[in-house]
């Protein structure tokens, strides 16, 4: 994430705990300061994975592992952008994207941004829905590629390889137009961005968010993913969205995947993690549900802007039960016949 983990918040955080619980009675998420949300049962006719039962098992986690052990490896020098290293990682998600029949947005999948002097651009693909009308309605997927590149040496290592920050968004994100692009079972359009320069001020997602606005996109919602290498802890939900109480999308997500898959962390309040990844932008522009969903609690990793952000540290066997959990939740949302998600 863009800047906003200190050392000093490791120690003041640890054991902060989850203040959302579930009655599994009642179907009554709790949430920040009283706000509470019906858990939201699917629409109808909303198009999911076999005859409306929850798929699981698309991905694995020698297939996670296969893509994160590329992006955060030495050979990419930490994803800098404008650098060698983040050119070869665009070339690796251009060629997921061609060869999983997801189509370039614009002329190509390079999309230069206009906002930063060095050479950048957004990786951006776009995957036409197949219901007449919905299919002009579009929902955005998008993570951050980049990283900081070489820093300070720690015992001869310079390469800070983010492999948590965000190899492990992106590797969902691309996983995702995988079993998108090849089912072809959305209703409405998908855009899949995978954004430079956000350690450099968000400025990846600020370019696009901008220049979709230009063109009137009619979007729907942006749904962001940001350090998901390694699981919550000791939490009674498996991931949590930034702006919990802005909108109803824990309780739509958790509707669609039956079971108590999203909560709210207090300290993404408390440090506003809402206005520092790439859905901000979005929210911005649009001003639609635009949010982030995340694993990293403040307490499950230490390595965060260091060398040690390696791919070792990554638990695939829970990255791979994220995207499998993921996945049906995104394709109900992408089909249900209104747009249900909604600020508050």
């Amino acid at each position: 994430m863009n800047k906003i983990f200190r050392l000093v918040f490791l120690a003041l955080l640890v054991g902060c705990g989850s203040s959302q619980n579930m009655d599994t009675q009642t179907g009554v998420v709790g949430g920040p300061e009283g706000v509470q949300g019906k858990i939201v049962q699917p629409a109808d006719s909303y198009g999911s994975s076999d005859n409306g039962a929850m798929a699981t098992n698309f991905t694995d986690k020698d297939r996670i592992k296969d893509i994160m052990d590329y992006l955060a490896s030495d050979e990419l020098q930490g994803r800098e952008t404008g650098s060698e290293g983040i050119d070869k990682a665009a070339n690796f998600i251009e060629g997921i994207f061609a060869k999983n029949n997801i189509e370039p947005y614009f002329v190509g999948y390079k999309d230069t941004l206009t906002n930063i002097d060095s050479k950048a651009y957004n990786i951006v693909g776009v995957l036409e829905g197949t219901d007449d009308s919905l299919k002009n309605e579009f929902v955005v997927i998008g993570a951050h590629y980049d990283h900081i590149g070489l820093i300070a040496p720690v015992n001869g290592d310079a390469i800070a390889n983010g492999a948590n920050d965000n190899a492990s968004g992106t590797t969902t994100v691309l996983e995702l137009a995988r079993y998108f692009g090849n089912k072809k079972s959305n209703k409405r359009s998908i855009i899949f961005a995978l954004f430079s320069a956000e350690e450099k001020g968000l400025l990846g997602s600020v370019h696009l968010a901008k220049r979709l606005k230009s063109q009137n996109l009619d979007l729907y919602t942006m749904l962001n993913f940001e350090m998901v290498g390694v699981p919550l802890v000791e939490k009674d939900y498996f991931v949590y969205v930034t702006g919990y109480e802005k909108s109803n999308l824990a309780a739509i997500s958790n509707g669609y995947a039956n079971e108590n898959l999203v909560g709210f962390l207090p300290t993404a309040k408390e440090y506003n993690l809402f206005q520092r990844s790439d859905n901000y932008p979005f929210d911005m522009e649009f001003g639609v549900p635009s949010q982030t969903y995340c694993t990293f609690d403040f307490t499950n990793f230490d390595f965060y802007h260091k060398v040690g952000d390696e791919p070792e540290l990554m638990d695939y066997e829970h990255m791979a039960t994220f995207v499998n959990k993921m996945y049906p939740v995104l394709e109900r949302i992408i089909n249900a016949p209104v747009k249900e998600i909604k600020y508050n």
